[in-house]
């Protein structure tokens, strides 16, 4: 028995997933995880609605009122926040986006979809961040410390002077360090782009010391933060170790008992701290691998004490400043397809 070949909207995914955003676009396999995601809920939303499998829904059935349903669903059956919705409706407008130029038949409903507007929500509070003596508690390597301890104070150490993310952390390998003056790391970010970061004395210490522990000889392309087994850290296992060395840490640095800390908090706790030393908006965001400088400037809302010192500028007096897989288009499962990316 011979199975019909793929529609064009099965067509279209493959393409979509395989091809524009990785290749065309540099997403990473991150945000093209999220995307599949959120399409994945979408067409089965669809399928659901007309009461037809997945694999037969073509460009017909995608309609901009059924993605408002969709969204709407999201929010009352799902119990998902304002900005989970907006993570979904960007992925289905990025995908509308590609469809309405690869299948023109289709561009007229796609651009009704592309006209649904994301939603305002509540503006999120200032993500805590560590001040100086809360860091170097974080910092300071226990009495009699294992090897285990002595690779997360070089993991949180490098976090911190770099302000990368977790992620682009976690992909460095041995080879991305430059143990030579000049002291420096290239991190790959958001979109394959790469940009060097100067690396502090003591942190150069850390983490020659965690590559001279390392078996010989040194390869330069193996992960430079791994777990017992040898593979490489995940995002969850950081934010474990990150929660029980802060644990530890608030036995004695009482104020960490009232934050919640995650491992993004250590590149707020930069982005804070280069801002306090007057560093310039531009300078930060090139440090940190910002697209532009509107992200960079949320850091001037969270920061109190930035706000303490340009009023006491004004009122000295008042308020003295302080101290310083490819796979092939004919699959027709087109679900399980995306599940495999």
């Amino acid at each position: 028995m011979t199975h019909p070949g793929p529609n064009p909207l099965s067509r279209c995914v493959v393409r979509f997933f395989q091809e524009y955003l990785p290749t065309l676009r540099g997403m990473s396999a991150h945000t093209i995880h999220s995307y599949r995601d959120a399409l994945v809920l979408y067409l089965r939303f669809v399928a659901e609605h007309c009461g037809r499998p997945i694999d037969v829904l073509n460009f017909e059935d995608l309609s901009a009122p059924e993605v408002g349903h969709f969204l709407a669903a999201l929010e009352e059956e799902r119990g998902n926040c304002v900005a989970t919705r907006n993570v979904r409706l960007a992925a289905l407008h990025a995908f509308a986006r590609f469809a309405a130029g690869e299948y023109p038949e289709a561009m007229t409903e796609m651009q009704r979809i592309l006209a649904i507007p994301f939603k305002r929500g509540p503006r999120r509070p200032p993500v805590e961040y560590l001040e100086e003596q809360e860091v170097e508690a974080l910092l300071k390597l226990p009495r009699g410390a294992s090897d285990t301890e002595r690779r997360d104070q070089a993991l949180f150490a490098l976090m911190f002077n770099t302000g990368a993310r977790v992620q682009e952390v976690l992909d460095l390998t041995v080879g991305d360090i430059r143990l030579e003056p000049p002291y420096q790391v290239h991190l790959r970010g958001k979109g394959g782009k790469v940009r060097v970061c100067p690396i502090w004395a003591r942190t150069l210490g850390l983490l020659r010391e965690l590559i001279e522990r390392k078996s010989r000889p040194v390869d330069l392309d193996s992960p430079l933060f791994v777990n017992r087994r040898g593979t490489k850290l995940t995002r969850f296992g950081v934010r474990y170790l990150l929660n029980k060395r802060i644990d530890v840490c608030a036995n004695e640095v009482q104020t960490l008992r009232d934050k919640s800390i995650h491992p993004h908090s250590l590149r707020h706790t930069t982005a804070i701290h280069l801002l306090k030393a007057g560093v310039d908006f531009a300078t930060i965001s090139q440090w940190l691998g910002h697209a532009t400088l509107t992200t960079t400037m949320e850091y001037a809302r969270a920061d109190i004490d930035t706000k303490r010192q340009a009023l006491s500028q004004v009122f000295p007096d008042v308020m003295p400043a302080p101290q310083a897989g490819r796979v092939a288009p004919e699959q027709l499962d087109i679900v399980n397809w995306m599940r495999r990316l």
